[in-house]
């Protein structure tokens, strides 16, 4: 029953986030502030996690490219079918989940214990507007750091599997765009913009709706990371069963 009425709160939330708005300048000072903290805080970590995975992916398929009937093209089919259908929408976004949702979560947590969210309502502010939407509008530039992501994975496929001697430019080039489907595209970027909701979110409702004191703050991050994960890897199998299937 806890369940059922952490989910019913959730979409509580939620309607309550596009509630009383808050005044338009302010509003936008704080979505910018959010695309800072959240979106270009994280393209280093994203880019370091994207380029070496893409290598270790086409360096570990061409280890096992043992039977010489195979051609070596694969390596970058292999690679790009990785990196775009799974690796980078999926596999960054629960790295996301770590470093983004523990961010949101400590940060309206602190600010609950601090009666700084009590002091905004007391102000006639709608504090789910004020704290949430922004981070919502924000990360709907997610799917940009997805697409910097896949081409940094791309990257170090070519740099590990060129450079490494395992393949030639041209093979690796024919591989790359081998039996490519344009509709692969649209389904990642399908299932990032919803991972965008999830991960600005659900790390907002266990910060919003926590009790306690600093010790329940790290707690309440830690549980926010482990749901979000959670519902990122269901939304991610049933939006492939529903798209790819």
């Amino acid at each position: 029953m806890s369940y059922l009425h952490s989910i019913g709160q959730y979409f509580i939330m939620l309607q309550g986030v596009f509630g009383r708005m808050t005044k338009r300048s302010v509003l936008k000072e704080l979505i910018f502030k959010e695309i800072d903290q959240l979106i270009l805080g994280s393209l280093g970590i994203v880019a370091f996690l994207s380029f070496f995975i893409g290598g270790v992916v086409a360096l570990q398929t061409a280890l096992n490219l043992n039977n010489p009937l195979i051609p070596k093209s694969l390596i970058a089919f292999a690679a790009r079918q990785s990196i775009i259908l799974e690796f980078s929408p999926t596999f960054i976004s629960i790295i996301m989940a770590g470093k983004v949702g523990s961010f949101i979560t400590s940060s309206i947590g602190s600010m609950r214990v601090t009666e700084q969210i009590d002091a905004l309502e007391v102000m006639g502010i709608n504090s789910l507007n004020y704290l949430v939407l922004p981070k919502i509008i924000a990360m709907l530039t997610y799917p940009f750091v997805i697409a910097i992501s896949m081409f940094l994975g791309i990257a170090g496929a070519y740099a590990s599997a060129v450079l490494g001697g395992f393949v030639g430019s041209d093979v690796f080039i024919t591989g790359l765009q081998e039996d490519f489907v344009g509709y692969q595209l649209f389904y990642a970027f399908f299932k990032t913009f919803l991972f965008a909701i999830i991960l600005a979110t659900i790390p907002a409702f266990h910060g919003y709706y926590m009790t306690g004191g600093s010790l329940e703050v790290g707690k309440a991050s830690t549980t926010s990371f482990v749901w979000t994960s959670v519902v990122i890897i269901i939304t991610n199998y049933i939006v492939t069963q529903l798209l790819l299937s």
